[in-house]
């Protein structure tokens, strides 16, 4: 699919791994840069590897933060190590709130954020249950999708196979170790239009 531009907005993806939600902007018709404290030898846009807490905004529409969901994830309180993962999305989330521009928190439905929107595989007719929960500087609406269906066959985070599930999502690009940290490019896709009917881009470059 070839994407569209919209005025030429930039989007930048902080702690954006091997580029799951960065594609979906892609996608969406946004130039992409990418931001991660780790090397990411297949991310497939421009990428910076720093800090996300103090990498500069300026030159960009929207930002887009993915902050590390060790810290409120279940799997992580099940290993009993859930303490030793810092909360970097509070303080990103102020950080965000202080740009004035338009932004996109991503995490695990249990963060604490507020979720304008809530979003599964199923609801883009990948054969995938994985939910994320979206925090939006504009606060939700838009586009209606159909209901999750966890309907037999699925397959989930756990499912044996990783390779399958990561084709299953639309990361064809990524290592099967860059998948399990991997959210389906639908997902920002989507919240790239989201974004577009609530933001103009006269709106998004104030």
């Amino acid at each position: 699919m070839r994407p569209r531009r919209w005025n030429g907005l930039r989007v930048l993806d902080l702690c954006c791994g091997a580029g799951g939600m960065s594609m979906g902007y892609h996608l969406a018709g946004f130039e992409v840069v990418g931001v991660d404290i780790t090397p990411q030898p297949r991310y497939p846009f421009e990428f910076h590897q720093a800090d996300a807490l103090t990498f500069p905004f300026e030159g960009f529409d929207l930002v887009h933060a993915s902050w590390p969901c060790q810290a409120f994830a279940p799997v992580t309180a099940w290993r009993g190590d859930r303490d030793a993962h810092p909360d970097l999305l509070t303080p990103g989330r102020a950080r965000l709130q202080a740009s004035g521009l338009p932004w996109v928190i991503e995490n695990v439905p249990q963060a604490p954020l507020r979720p304008d929107y809530l979003l599964c595989g199923t609801q883009f007719g990948l054969r995938v249950r994985r939910h994320r929960a979206f925090e939006t500087s504009w606060r939700g609406g838009g586009e209606l999708l159909p209901p999750c269906w966890h309907r037999p066959g699925l397959l989930a985070f756990e499912h044996k196979g990783e390779r399958a599930y990561a084709d299953a999502m639309g990361c064809t690009w990524m290592s099967n170790r860059e998948a399990r940290q991997a959210v389906p490019p639908a997902y920002t896709h989507w919240i790239g239009r989201q974004f577009h009917h609530h933001n103009t881009p006269t709106q998004a470059a104030a």
